[in-house]
């Protein structure tokens, strides 16, 4: 095809190039509105199979959410999902490794609040007690550790959040756990009369973990322990700790008859109204849904 010269002079001016009526418009990049909405609609079809529960077709569509459009929200909305579906599956490790990275990489997102109470959720799942493994007590503590640590760090930097009457139930369950280990080793100790060794865990117990709602317990047993040191003033200081600020448990009795044992009187039971304990679950508390509400979808 012959084009002609007057063409081609114009062709500059009308924002052409190489041969004229030859070569077919190159396409043009999609606009940034037009991303961000085929981004909200392939995240939303993602949502739909998640919702579903099809986890492995959820999984397939929110990667490809995440590679195709890694530059917008739902990227990051994705990113959160796909550590929800480890944790609906119960892989724990992979979700908080999920939300850990999520949290890492994207500090100052609104998500964050979430990816940090859900991270505490995997960490008290594992800890979970079952039929097959050794006793919470007898077992290594280190999840547990990790646990209080999240869970504290996340009650100080959140204490208003609509998490966190079930963080801090998770928490005094975890302390209680913490607590209920250096008593199991203070007495796995007393029993083989090495009583300092006792006196010293269940000291730390009591100064390190506060709120666990077994201080009363860990008192009788650090007072019995001073009975066996030989230290009755000791012994009457921590059993008189248990009667003065711990009326309504039912370690009053046991510590009434170490005080009697000691030759201390001790007037009959009060009567006190019974108070709950600091272990029950809070009313009305419940697991927070999987995905999320609100912005984060």
């Amino acid at each position: 095809m012959r084009v002609s010269p007057a063409l081609l002079l114009l062709a500059p001016l009308l924002g052409l190039s190489g041969p004229v009526a030859c070569n077919n418009p190159e396409p043009q990049p999609p606009s940034a509105l037009r991303y961000s909405e085929d981004a909200r609609k392939s995240y939303e079809k993602a949502l739909e199979s998640f919702l579903d529960r099809d986890w492995e077709e959820a999984r397939n569509q929110l990667q490809e959410v995440r590679r195709k459009y890694a530059y917008s929200q739902y990227a990051r909305l994705a990113e959160q999902r796909l550590a929800d579906i480890d944790y609906e599956q119960e892989k724990f490790s992979a979700a908080i490794t999920g939300y850990r990275a999520y949290v890492t990489d994207h500090p100052a997102d609104d998500g964050v609040p979430y990816a940090r109470f859900r991270i505490c959720k995997a960490l008290y799942a594992q800890i979970s007690d079952t039929l097959l493994l050794p006793s919470q007590e007898e077992r290594d503590q280190a999840a547990i550790v990790d646990a209080y640590r999240e869970l504290n760090a996340f009650l100080g930097d959140y204490p208003q959040s609509k998490w966190t009457r079930d963080a801090q139930f998770m928490l005094v369950t975890v302390t209680g756990r913490l607590v209920r280990h250096e008593l199991y080793v203070a007495r796995f100790y007393l029993k083989r009369d090495n009583f300092e060794a006792a006196a010293k865990r269940i000291q730390y117990a009591l100064g390190r973990f506060d709120g666990s709602g077994l201080e009363p317990e860990a008192l009788v047993l650090l007072a019995e322990t001073y009975m066996k040191m030989k230290k009755p003033a000791e012994a009457k200081a921590e059993l008189r700790r248990v009667l003065d600020f711990y009326p309504a448990s039912p370690f009053v009795v046991p510590a009434r008859a170490f005080l009697r044992t000691l030759g201390e009187e001790v007037p009959e039971n009060p009567v006190v109204p019974v108070i709950p304990a600091a272990s029950a679950a809070p009313a009305g508390s419940s697991d927070p849904p999987a995905p999320p509400s609100g912005p984060l979808f």
